[in-house]
């Protein structure tokens, strides 16, 4: 079943607030291989002007691939999941995520393609404090590759 090109300008529903710990944050950047001391010390942030603990700037996959499970997930949208390869990400950010932010996420379904029988779709994830001001929005494009019989 290929996907359907109506979804494209769908919106979908802001996801529950997420609230970002310290922790969350460290581990994140352990398993990236990211030393900075930003990721774990509140003095390194604060001499390097940050209020709180701030995340590596691909933390936000964290809440967007949760959030975009709205729509790869949504049967009727006809996109599967299980033949999926990751094509691009971009993340476009206004401040850093920081450690005690709550933050949502609103999907929206930015284009839908079919390239050599292969489902191309991206996905617009914005991400909002508790205060609804940007903190970031990231856009994910995956391809869900042709079945070859």
């Amino acid at each position: 079943m290929a996907v359907s090109a109506s979804y494209v300008g769908r919106r979908y529903p802001r996801t529950e607030p997420y609230e970002v710990g310290r922790e969350k944050i460290w581990e994140f950047a352990r398993a990236i291989g990211e030393p900075h001391p930003v990721y774990r010390d509140a003095a390194a942030a604060a001499e390097s002007g940050h209020p709180e603990v701030i995340a590596p700037p691909t933390f936000a996959i964290v809440l967007s691939m949760h959030a975009e499970e709205q729509v790869t997930l949504d049967p009727e949208f006809g996109f599967d999941f299980s033949r999926v390869i990751h094509r691009d990400q971009r993340f476009e950010y206004s401040r850093p995520v920081r450690a005690g932010d709550r933050l949502t996420v609103a999907v929206e379904v930015a284009a839908v393609a079919s390239v050599d029988g292969n489902d191309v779709v991206t996905l617009r994830a914005e991400i909002r404090d508790a205060r609804q001001e940007h903190v970031c929005t990231t856009t994910s494009t995956l391809v869900s590759r042709a079945v070859v019989v």
